[in-house]
C-alpha cells in the first residue's frame, strides 16, 4: 500500500510541521455526505459534490447573482498557486466543496483540502508513485468523488485510493490494474448506491479497457465490465480473435452520468487498439468508441451505440454524456446528449439507445461520414475521408473537455475544433505488452481555430457561435442567470451571454484552461467562480 510522502508547505511564513501528511490546520467537522446528498446535486447550491455538479452532467448551475449585466465587475478574490512542475498540462479538475472547504486534485497525484473563503489548505496529500510509469496524457487527475466522511481517487499507477475527508490519510488503497503494461487512471470516480465506478485509461498501450465498481466502505471489487468483449461473449464476433482483443484498446478516462430514475449509469469509451491502424482488427471492435448504458449494482450492459465503428482516427468517444429532458416532437423526451470527436452531435433516448438525431458540428464532419444512416451507423467516404478534403485530426471536433446544457434555453454550448488533415496508417513492427502503439501518422494542412458553438438540443443545428483566435481545450460552465463561462488556449477566462453569444467579459489568467471547466457555488450568501488554469486555482466573486 502506498501512501503519501514526507513534504513541506509554508504558508503566511508559518512552517509546517509534516509527518506523512502536511497538515495546516484541520477543517471544521461537518455532516457526513449520503446517497441523497449526491442525489440532490443543485438543490443546496452551497455544495459541488459530483463531477459535473449533479449527475445529469450538464455543468449548468441554478445561480443567477453573477448575471449579464454585473458580470464585467468580476474580479479575483483568491489565488491558489501550486509549485509542481508541468508540461503543458496542469489542474484538469473539478474541484469539490462541502461545508466550505474545496477537495482538488492536481497532476502527479496531488491534492489538497483547500479553505473556500481563502485558499488557505488545510491539508496536501502526495502519492509516493513507482518509477517507470506509462501513460498518456499527461499526469494528470480529474478529481474526487465523496461520499460518507471519505474522499475518492484514482492514481497514475492505476489505483483506486480512499482519503480521510478531514485528515487525507489513507483508508483503504486497491489496484485495479498493473501499470507496467501500460493501465493508468486519470478520470473522477463517479459514487452511485454506495459504489465507487472507476475505468482504466491506457488505449495507446496494448491493454483491455474495463468500467469497474468497488464497494466505497471496504474497497472490494463488485463487478468489472471489459469494453472489449472475451470469446464467445456478445460483441466479439466484431472483432478477428481473442488475441487481438485481449489487447483491444476501449479505455475509460473520462466520468460518467447517472440516471436514478432509470438506474443507469452512462459512460463513453475510448479508440481500439492500435489507433490508427486497423488491418489487424477487422470488424467494428465493439465496444470502442460508444456510449454504455450499465445497470450500477451489477455492471450488466443494458444498451451500447457505436459513434465509429473500427476507428482508425483515435477519435476517443470519452466525452462527457450530458442526460436532458427535452422537447421532440411535441412531447417531452428522456435522452442524452454526445458531441463525439467524429464531428456528429447525437441524440439518443436514454433509456433505449434510440438514436433520435445525429447533426454535424463541424466542417470535417462531413468530409468523414456524408451522414449517419436511419440505421446509427455513419454512411463514411472511405478509410481516409472525402476525396480531395480533410479530416479532424487526432484530438477530434471537440475532446474529452467537458460541454454544458442549459434546459431553459436548450441550448447545448460545447467547444469545439475545426482541423484539417490526412491519416497515414502504419503496421507497427512489433505489438508487446507495455510498449505505446500508434499505427500512424498524421498530415496537417492549414491553421486550426477553435470555438464555443451553441447547438440547439431538439433539432441539433448550430444557434450561435463564439470564434476564438486560436482554439479551446477547455471545459464549459453555464448559469440560470444567462452565462456561459469559459477560456482558451491562450489562457482567457471569458463569460459569454447564453442567448446570442457575445463576449462580456474576460480575464488573463497566466495559464491555458485545459480540460476542466470552472465551478460556481455559494458561499456566504455570495456567489463565487472558481477557474483552473494551469497551476494555479483563481476564486472570482463580485465586489462586495
Amino acid at each position: 500500500m502506498r501512501g503519501p510522502r514526507l513534504t513541506d508547505l509554508i504558508l503566511a511564513g508559518v512552517a509546517v510541521l509534516a509527518s506523512r501528511h502536511s497538515l495546516v490546520a484541520q477543517p471544521n467537522g461537518g455532516p457526513v455526505v449520503t446517497n441523497q446528498d449526491l442525489l440532490n446535486g443543485f438543490k443546496d447550491p452551497t455544495r459541488w459534490l459530483t463531477y459535473a455538479g449533479d449527475y445529469s452532467g450538464q455543468e449548468h448551475s441554478p445561480l443567477t447573482q453573477i448575471s449579464p449585466a454585473n458580470v464585467k465587475t468580476l474580479a479575483p478574490r483568491w489565488t491558489f498557486q501550486t509549485d509542481l512542475p508541468v508540461g503543458g498540462r496542469g489542474f484538469e479538475t473539478h474541484s469539490l466543496l462541502l461545508d466550505g472547504i474545496l477537495y482538488v486534485t492536481g497532476i502527479n497525484d496531488n491534492a489538497w483540502a483547500l479553505d473556500a473563503r481563502t485558499g488557505r489548505p488545510f491539508w496536501h496529500y502526495r502519492r509516493d508513485l513507482p518509477s517507470g510509469l506509462k501513460y498518456c496524457c499527461g499526469p494528470v487527475n480529474r478529481g474526487f468523488g465523496i461520499l460518507g466522511d471519505r474522499l475518492f481517487k484514482v492514481t497514475l499507477d492505476a489505483h483506486l485510493i480512499a482519503l480521510n475527508m478531514k485528515t487525507g490519510a489513507v483508508i483503504f488503497d486497491v489496484a485495479l490494474e498493473d501499470y507496467t503494461h501500460g493501465y493508468s487512471a486519470t478520470l473522477a470516480p463517479l459514487i452511485v448506491n454506495g459504489k465507487v465506478i472507476v475505468g482504466a485509461a491506457g488505449g495507446e498501450y496494448p491493454t483491455r479497457g474495463f468500467l469497474a465498481a468497488y464497494d466505497a466502505t471496504t474497497g472490494e471489487r463488485a463487478w468489472r465490465f471489459y469494453t472489449v468483449p472475451g470469446a464467445g461473449e456478445r460483441g466479439s464476433e466484431t472483432w478477428p480473435g481473442t488475441d487481438v482483443m485481449a489487447r483491444g484498446g476501449g479505455s475509460i478516462w473520462m466520468t460518467g452520468t447517472y440516471d436514478p430514475d432509470l438506474n443507469l449509469i452512462y459512460f463513453g469509451t475510448g479508440n481500439p487498439n492500435p489507433d490508427f491502424y486497423g488491418d489487424d482488427r477487422k470488424g467494428d471492435n465493439l465496444y470502442t468508441e460508444s456510449l454504455i448504458a450499465l445497470d450500477p449494482n451489477t455492471g450488466t450492459l443494458k444498451w451500447h451505440y457505436q459513434f465509429t465503428p473500427h476507428d482508425t482516427h483515435d477519435w476517443d468517444s470519452t466525452q462527457v454524456p450530458i442526460l436532458a429532458d427535452v422537447p421532440v416532437n411535441g412531447r417531452i423526451r428522456k435522452v442524452v446528449l454526445f458531441a463525439n470527436r467524429n464531428g456528429f452531435f447525437y441524440s439518443l433516448d436514454r433509456s433505449t439507445g434510440e438514436l433520435l438525431f445525429a447533426k454535424p458540428f463541424t466542417k470535417a464532419a462531413t468530409n468523414w461520414a456524408q451522414k449517419i444512416g436511419s440505421d446509427g451507423r455513419p454512411v463514411v467516404w472511405n478509410e481516409n475521408g472525402k476525396p480531395d478534403a480533410c479530416l479532424s485530426d487526432s484530438r477530434g471536433s471537440t475532446n474529452f473537455n467537458p460541454p454544458s446544457f442549459d434546459p431553459a434555453l436548450n441550448l447545448f454550448f460545447v467547444n469545439v475544433r475545426e482541423t484539417c488533415v490526412v491519416y497515414v496508417p502504419i503496421k507497427p513492427s512489433s505489438i508487446k505488452v507495455g510498449e505505446a502503439l500508434g499505427g500512424g501518422a498524421l498530415q496537417r494542412y492549414g491553421e486550426p481555430y477553435g470555438a464555443l458553438r451553441a447547438l440547439n438540443a431538439t433539432t441539433g443545428e448550430r444557434n450561435w457561435e463564439f470564434r476564438y483566435t486560436t482554439y479551446s481545450m477547455a471545459g464549459v460552465l453555464s448559469t440560470a442567470a444567462g452565462l456561459v463561462f469559459t477560456g482558451d488556449n491562450e489562457g482567457n477566462f471569458i463569460a459569454i451571454d447564453a442567448k446570442t453569444g457575445k463576449a462580456l467579459w474576460h480575464y488573463q489568467m497566466g495559464g491555458s484552461l485545459w480540460g476542466a471547466a470552472p465551478t460556481t457555488y455559494l458561499l456566504d450568501g455570495r456567489q463565487w467562480v472558481l477557474v483552473p488554469a494551469g497551476t494555479t486555482l483563481t476564486a472570482f466573486g463580485l465586489p462586495e
